[in-house]
């Protein structure tokens, strides 16, 4: 195998790319028992006990100077492995990894802290193993205590701190020594809100800045808010690298094990075999290329939006009434389907949605053959903008979810209007005010 190869300054990497992953591999040798390890090492025959286990297997991928990357995966998929390679904690197996600039990271809370010394000792540590002087590191404590915000603790043995104060603190070490890039592993979930929210602050500080940032999270909406690009790890292989929106869809589809079935059955083709007069979806302008998937044990036919009086509209006057309307055809017997839609915005973030689980409403066992068709209805108190809607059809069972079939980005609509409002949603609030007489 090819000596891996890690370089942090000095980098002969194009002045745009920041960080650089050339079929990088981390191999772990598992034993069955723990006496393995040792018959393995005393065997003249050089005769193996162990097994291979690829935490990252053959990953490449560019990174460009001032992107903000998410990486998303299931637990035990190899992000932290790949992170650590890249921060230099973990040496790979094979491949190479090149970084220009600068990196401080957050991987684990304490890592880097010794328990012993107080928290402003341990700031003077990470600026020394980050190449700082004591001199360099005095024009910033100043900073660091301000956004930690631990108050007297800081003076404290951090073996006393709780996760919140680690992450407090190393977080505001990691960001205050100006790095060029900033890795962040899962680490600020530990916050409380109002730290969390002048962490994603900073990061959108960062941005600004043309910074560089890769970081690991299970909180799917935070991809989409903050990231310009999303990477899916999955079995330790780089499976999926698009935009945020996109590379979270198929996260989802990972997780409801329909990611890797190649062959791609179309369920709405516009032939109307069903029966149908005429079919709602057909007045609107759908994808050409829907993202639909499923095991096929039903069909979503037919769909679309209507208003109060039934008529199908892509444009929906702000709080007022419109309908969500999906038909559904079960291909084979099923237990307890759930309907569901969910409608997200421009950027793709999820901003609603329900099903009919959440409504507590049972369908019990629908037969080969059946047709049934359910509607949302609701009021588009919503901001004003673009959104897009996705439908479902679905079951929970021993294995989780089970996928009928899902359309993604089915239809796009608009809510109109003149309201003004901050956020998603109007709470409809009354103001009523009272003048004091002296």
């Amino acid at each position: 195998m090819n000596n891996s190869k890690f370089s942090i300054q000095n980098s002969k990497l194009d002045t745009d790319i920041a960080i650089k992953v050339e079929n990088l591999s981390k191999v772990y040798h598992l034993y069955n028992k723990p006496q393995d390890r040792l018959k393995e090492a005393l065997n003249p025959f050089k005769k193996s006990y162990h097994h291979d286990f690829h935490a990252i297997d053959n990953v490449s991928f560019e990174v460009k100077r001032g992107e903000t990357v998410g990486i998303i995966g299931k637990n035990g998929a190899g992000k932290s492995t790949l992170l650590k390679m890249i921060t230099g904690v973990l040496t790979p197996t094979s491949g190479k990894i090149e970084v220009n600039g600068k990196i401080a990271s957050l991987l684990e809370l304490g890592a880097g802290f010794n328990p012993e010394m107080t928290g402003m000792e341990n700031i003077y540590l990470n600026g020394t193993l980050m190449g700082f002087s004591k001199e360099e590191m005095d024009k910033r404590v100043d900073t660091i205590i301000e956004f930690a915000d631990i108050g007297e603790f800081i003076y404290q043995p951090v073996k006393m701190y709780s996760s919140g104060m680690f992450a407090r603190l190393a977080f505001s070490v990691a960001i205050n020594v100006e790095p060029d890039i900033l890795i962040v592993d899962e680490a600020l979930s530990v916050g409380d809100m109002a730290f969390q929210m002048k962490c994603f602050k900073k990061f959108q500080d960062f941005q600004e800045q043309g910074r560089t940032i890769l970081f690991v999270t299970h909180a799917l909406d935070t991809v989409i808010r903050y990231c310009s690009r999303g990477i899916v790890i999955d079995g330790g292989k780089l499976v999926f690298d698009d935009s945020p929106k996109m590379a979270v869809d198929a996260f989802k589809k990972i997780l409801s094990g329909n990611f890797y079935n190649e062959a791609k059955e179309n369920f709405v083709e516009s032939d109307n075999k069903d029966g149908e007069t005429k079919l709602l979806r057909d007045s609107f302008d759908t994808h050409k290329e829907l993202d639909t998937y499923g095991n096929g044990k039903a069909t979503i036919y037919d769909y679309g939006i209507t208003d109060k009086d039934g008529n199908p509209t892509a444009i929906i006057d702000y709080d007022s009434e419109f309908n969500i309307v999906m038909k559904v055809k079960f291909n084979e017997r099923v237990e307890e389907p759930i309907f569901a839609f969910t409608l997200k915005d421009s950027k793709g973030l999820e901003i609603t949605g329900t099903n009919t689980f959440m409504k507590h409403m049972s369908f019990g066992a629908c037969q080969k053959g059946e047709k049934i068709t359910v509607s949302f209805t609701q009021n588009a108190n919503m901001q004003l903008g673009k959104y897009a809607l996705s439908l479902g059809c679905v079951t929970i069972n021993e294995n989780g979810v089970e996928v009928f079939h899902r359309i993604y980005d089915a239809i796009l609509f608009e809510v109109i209007g003149s309201v003004q409002m901050v956020g998603f949603f109007d709470l409809h609030s009354q103001v009523s005010y009272q003048e004091e007489k002296e």
